[in-house]
């Protein structure tokens, strides 16, 4: 399956959370029971260090047999972040095999001290 592309903005200081749905091709809710995912969000996409990970492992990620993937940073983590740039986010079964599920920018708000 094809990469699919969405942006995503995220306000400094503040708890970011995204639901993503996935389906399969014949309109039937992925399932995800025993993947692992992982995201990383880089500056830019040469970059080899990313400004965050997301994973499943670290708790940032979690997939479901409901096709949800949720993506989540507490409002402590987004206070410490000072950049966007792009993403990807991967899963991978428990065979070993991966999938490149969604990729896109990963917008950053910074706030605003009146």
């Amino acid at each position: 399956m094809t990469a699919g592309s969405y942006d995503m903005t995220c306000e400094q200081g503040t708890t970011f959370i995204r639901t993503l749905t996935v389906k399969n091709p014949d309109g039937s809710l992925r399932d995800f029971t025993d993947f692992t995912g992982r995201m990383h969000v880089r500056r830019r996409i040469t970059d080899s260090t990313p400004i965050i990970e997301l994973t499943s492992e670290n708790g940032r990620l979690s997939l479901n047999s409901d096709g949800q993937i949720v993506v989540s940073l507490s409002a402590s983590e987004t206070a410490a972040m000072t950049d966007g740039g792009v993403y990807d986010l991967e899963i991978e079964n428990s065979t070993g095999d991966v999938e490149r599920v969604i990729e896109g920018k990963f917008n950053f708000k910074f706030e605003v001290t009146r």
